[in-house]
């Protein structure tokens, strides 16, 4: 993934910016307190993606202090994630996605991946985990295709989608019940897959915890797991993948 320091170095190669000016970016102080937090400045630097709010257990007034100190120090897009529609409403400038619960301050950026990230859930159910990882990844700059509704007990919808399973660079597969669809699909792409179980199901499901071991188990090679209903971290992997760059 391209960094920020790498880009701040290659504007200053190009003559886009100056000596100082470079210097004054990388100089930037690490972190900023505010009391009740302690805001990332660097994460961009260091990991090519700014830091996320985090919304549940803040309230309004908090998440509005943070996303006004990060657009202060350059912050184009935030992202917030597990916000509450009460929240949301007292927070400005706030684009809400109610199924998803994230709020987006700014503008979504055109799509720099190297590839199409292909979001697929296995029923209806899954859509509130699967809009907060397809949100996730198109604020992060990626091309995203939802694939909703295709799980395995009528594959046929599945394979209906072949051309979008084949061609994607990475692909998030989001089920609850027994977490099925992470190994069908595993079995199909010859590109990564990140499952996400998700806490849909009856009593035997556990709330995710039966779709998550049926994940982590799975006989398909080449898929990844992560924790129950973290639609965010499905994303953000997504992202990470889809903007490798060739390190040679």
């Amino acid at each position: 993934m391209q960094s920020e320091t790498k880009k701040i170095l290659e504007d200053l190669q190009s003559g886009k910016i100056s000596v100082d000016e470079a210097l004054l970016k990388i100089k930037t102080a690490p972190f900023e307190d505010i009391g009740f937090a302690k805001i990332d400045l660097h994460r961009k630097v260091r990991q090519g993606t700014a830091e996320v709010i985090y919304g549940e257990g803040k309230t309004a007034e908090q998440i509005s202090s943070i996303a006004e100190k990060m657009k202060e120090n350059g912050q184009n897009t935030i992202l917030i994630t597990r916000l509450s529609e009460e929240k949301a409403d007292k927070i400005n400038d706030l684009e809400y996605k109610k199924i998803a619960r994230v709020g987006i301050i700014g503008d979504i950026p055109e799509p720099s991946g190297i590839g199409t990230i292909v979001v697929a859930t296995g029923g209806t159910s899954d859509i509130p985990v699967a809009e907060e990882a397809a949100i996730t990844a198109e604020v992060l700059g990626n091309r995203v295709t939802r694939l909703y509704d295709v799980g395995v007990a009528g594959l046929h919808r599945l394979l209906s989608h072949k051309e979008e399973i084949m061609s994607a660079s990475v692909i998030i597969a989001i089920a609850g019940m027994e977490g099925a669809l992470a190994s069908v699909i595993g079995g199909l792409a010859d590109c990564p897959v990140i499952a996400v179980p998700t806490s849909v199901g009856y009593g035997a499901a556990f709330e995710g915890l039966s779709a998550l071991l049926s994940m982590l188990n799975s006989c398909a090679s080449g898929v990844s797991v992560v924790n129950i209903d973290n639609g965010f971290g499905a994303g953000y992997m997504a992202n990470m993948i889809n903007h490798m760059e060739d390190k040679k």
